[in-house]
């Protein structure tokens, strides 16, 4: 590699990095779009279950 060595394989580390990033990203988003979703959805339920608990106590 006449020296260039380092360079090359730094070159290749980074690469390395940058589709890892690339890949895992959209996962761990996906991942924790589902979960607020999940957590609203339960405060949803809590709420309209309060709601139905209050019409029939009247």
């Amino acid at each position: 590699m006449s020296g260039h060595g380092p360079y090359v394989w730094a070159c290749y580390f980074v690469t390395l990095l940058a589709i890892a990033y690339l890949l895992i990203s959209p996962i761990t988003a996906k991942r924790k779009l589902i979960n607020d979703i999940k957590k609203q959805q339960r405060i949803v339920d809590v709420q309209n279950q309060d709601l139905s608990d209050q019409s029939k106590s009247w």
